[in-house]
C-alpha cells in the first residue's frame, strides 16, 4: 500500500470465491517480514496458517463467517465497556479528521493478554493469535451520522495507533486502486468476457496503473495521465521507462 503497486493477481474460478484464490496468490508473493491485511472473506484458519508459514504476520477482518469468533470478540469488548475498561490491560487511540464539511472520528482498542485471547472458544485454531482489535468509525456529513464497528485479529502486538493506521492503509487500496481502476480505466463498464480476455486485460491495466502511479513529473490524476500519454509520445516513453 505504501508503494501503491499491484504485486499480483489470481483469477477466481467460476462457481468459486476468493477463499480458494487467496492461498494461490499468497504463494506467488515473497511475504517474509510483511504484514498481510485481508477482508473478512479471508478470515480462515488455513489462510492465517499459510501467512505465518511464509514468515509474515496477518491482520484479518472478522465478521459472522467464522462461527463463534465474531460473537466472542464482540462479547469480550462489550464486557470491557460495561466496566469502562477498569482493570483492563489495553491500548487506545483516537483520530479526528475534518475535510470538505465532513468529520471522521476513528477509535481503536487493542488487547493482547493471553487470558483475553483464551476467552475465544476456538482461539487455539488461529496460529500465533496475539491481538484482538476493535475499531469504531463515525462519519458526520450534512447533519447525518453513521457509525461502523469492526473487529480484527492479528498475529502480532502493536499499539492501537499502529493498528488504526494499518486498517486505514488497507482501505486506501479500495480508494486508490479499485476506485481508480473504475474511474480512470472504466473497469466496471468493461464488456470483455470471452475466454482469458478479462484476466489478461486486468493484468495489463494493473501494469499500466503501476507505471502511471510511479510517474511523478506530471502533477495530474491517473485519468489525465492516460490522456497525456495518448497525446504525447515523449511522455508515453517516460511513463513506460518508469
Amino acid at each position: 500500500s505504501h508503494n501503491r503497486m499491484v504485486l499480483g493477481q489470481r483469477r477466481v474460478e467460476e462457481k468459486s470465491n476468493e477463499i480458494t484464490a487467496i492461498p494461490e496468490l499468497l504463494t506467488l508473493l515473497v511475504l517474509k517480514g510483511c504484514i498481510v491485511t485481508i477482508d473478512a472473506i479471508g478470515c480462515q484458519t488455513e489462510i492465517a496458517a499459510q501467512i505465518v508459514e511464509q514468515e509474515a504476520d496477518y491482520v484479518l477482518a472478522v465478521k459472522g463467517n467464522q462461527g463463534t469468533l465474531h460473537e466472542d470478540i464482540a462479547d469480550l469488548f462489550a464486557g470491557f465497556e460495561e466496566h469502562q475498561f477498569q482493570a483492563v490491560d489495553y491500548d487506545y487511540h483516537k483520530t479526528v479528521n475534518k475535510d470538505h464539511g465532513r468529520i471522521e472520528i476513528r477509535e481503536c482498542w487493542v488487547v493482547t493478554r493471553p487470558d483475553y485471547i483464551a476467552y475465544l472458544r476456538r482461539h487455539q485454531a488461529w496460529p500465533q493469535l496475539t491481538s484482538l482489535v476493535k475499531i469504531v468509525s463515525e462519519r458526520r456529513i450534512n447533519g447525518q451520522t453513521t457509525v461502523k464497528i469492526r473487529y480484527f485479529i492479528a498475529s502480532f502486538s502493536r499499539s492501537a495507533q499502529h493498528f488504526l493506521q494499518l486498517c486505514r492503509d488497507h482501505w486506501h487500496i479500495e480508494n486508490q486502486l479499485h476506485w481508480v481502476l473504475d474511474v480512470a480505466f472504466r473497469q466496471d463498464h468493461n464488456r470483455v468476457h470471452k475466454d482469458h480476455a478479462p484476466e489478461n486485460l486486468a493484468v495489463m491495466q494493473h501494469i499500466a496503473l503501476n507505471l502511471l502511479k510511479q510517474e511523478k513529473t506530471a502533477r495530474i490524476g491517473v485519468k489525465a495521465k492516460r490522456l497525456k500519454a495518448g497525446w504525447d509520445n515523449a511522455y508515453l516513453l517516460k511513463v513506460l521507462a518508469g
